[in-house]
């Protein structure tokens, strides 16, 4: 029986013609870009490192989704902007959605549903928890083929507002609520997340920062014992237990130094003569001075670098903390201030992964929902470092990188031995998509 009913009814003609609308273009998807980071995912095994850590007390002849399936079904879903778990429902049936889970578009059997994607979130424990931990690190260094000489760490927090009673939230003024405050470390040089810790809604202790940074420095320097580890961070990572941790560990170090009346009055005799040096055709002036400084909770004296700046708002001093040589204004300006670039690496994951949808009220549920947003960040930040070097979809954000290479309409059609994917002859940046989807092949197969 054919449906006599419009779809899209009372559309106004155009140039004289009527409007129409009818649901016969086939098998259709908007999301014909998830072809392109299956590759990435089956290149980095991305779903095996994390799901092979959970345990699966399941009986195994009732399964019919594997936790590996999960996985990379919900990752998918993430970097494909469908943050929600119970999109699901909506999506188990996608063409697209299925293939890039190695499934047949057509005749292959339709991914989990909701329940099931949260059976998954609940099933790891604390010690599965750290283990996928780890094997994130893993998936960092075997991105290497050869040991660097040198790393530089960027190490961060964020605020992650919650609306219910899920644990280890707690009321944060800074942040405006309740809230988690979880920690990141990022790789400078190439963007690639390290770790993506859920933590409590408060500033970390130096004794937390200590502890966390050598697990990760430790199993940096299990695989390559002589590279040169440079940590950055701002002034609440500037903690006796960390300075004393990184001398120990022999790791460079750039960490900010809040102020207090000791280094007021050090740099007192410094803001007069930069003050006066300003001038309508200079109106901001900048100056640097280098003093060693020990702390009452320090062990050993310490060099810090003052960057003292006069403009019309007044004169303005900041310090960092360094065991690095050279010019403090070097230093400052050329090795620390680029730490600025770790602000965008925390929007692409919070902001553009949403990475904040953190609502289950288990923290174990929350932490496993965080290190699948970093698989998801992996996804996106990997189709990015595979465009054009000097090309701007280097600097793009993860929105736009979606939005151009991943949400494309596509048609796609099951036949009998092959599955073919139509895409419209006008494809924005086509030649692009092409570009990078070679790039990623070659470096899979």
């Amino acid at each position: 029986m054919v449906d006599a009913t419009p779809f899209l009814p009372g559309l106004s003609p155009v140039a004289g013609k009527s409007l129409t609308a009818q649901r016969d273009a086939g098998n259709l998807t908007s999301n014909g870009g998830l072809m392109v980071l299956r590759e990435v995912a089956r290149a980095l095994g991305i779903a095996e490192r994390i799901a092979r850590h959970i345990p699966d007390r399941r009986n195994p002849l009732l399964i019919t989704h594997t936790f590996a399936d999960m996985v990379l079904a919900r990752t998918m879903m993430i970097a494909a902007g469908h943050e929600d778990c119970d999109d699901i429902d909506t999506l188990k049936s996608d063409p697209a959605l299925k293939i890039a889970c190695d499934r047949a578009p057509e005749t292959g059997v339709d991914l989990m549903s909701q329940p099931t994607l949260s059976r998954l979130e609940n099933a790891a424990d604390t010690k599965a928890l750290y283990k996928i931990g780890i094997a994130l690190i893993d998936l960092y260094l075997d991105g290497y083929a050869m040991p660097p000489s040198n790393i530089v760490l960027d190490i961060d927090d964020t605020d992650d507002l919650v609306h219910g009673g899920q644990q280890l939230a707690l009321f944060n003024t800074h942040a405006g609520g309740h809230c988690f405050q979880p920690m990141h470390i990022f790789e400078a040089t190439s963007g690639k997340p390290i770790l993506s810790l859920l933590r409590e809604g408060k500033r970390p202790s130096g004794i937390e920062i200590a502890r966390v940074l050598w697990h990760v420095i430790h199993r940096i320097r299990r695989r390559w014992p002589g590279v040169r580890i440079l940590i950055r961070g701002d002034g609440h990572y500037c903690a006796p237990e960390v300075l004393n941790l990184l001398r120990r560990l022999r790791c460079d170090y750039m960490l900010g130094l809040p102020t207090n009346p000791k280094l007021e009055a050090i740099s007192k005799p410094w803001r007069g003569p930069c003050d006066m040096r300003r001038k309508p055709s200079r109106p901001k002036v900048r100056r640097f001075h280098q003093f060693p400084y020990a702390a009452r909770s320090w062990v050993h004296k310490e060099k810090v670098i003052a960057r003292v700046e006069a403009t019309a708002l007044g004169t303005d001093v900041r310090y960092v903390v360094t065991n690095l040589a050279g010019r403090g204004k070097h230093l400052y300006s050329q090795v620390y201030c680029a730490r600025g670039r770790m602000e965008n690496l925390i929007k692409d994951m919070k902001r553009y992964t949403r990475s904040d949808k953190t609502p289950c009220s288990r923290w174990q549920a929350n932490q496993f929902r965080l290190f699948l947003h970093t698989a998801a960040y992996w996804l996106l930040h990997s189709v990015r470092l595979a465009a054009p070097r000097k090309s701007h979809w280097r600097g793009a954000t993860f929105e736009t990188i979606r939005n151009v290479f991943v949400k494309i309409a596509c048609r796609i059609e099951e036949l009998k031995r092959s599955i073919k994917l139509s895409f419209t002859s006008a494809l924005p940046q086509a030649e692009v998509l092409s570009l990078i989807t070679a790039r990623l092949t070659a470096r899979g197969s």
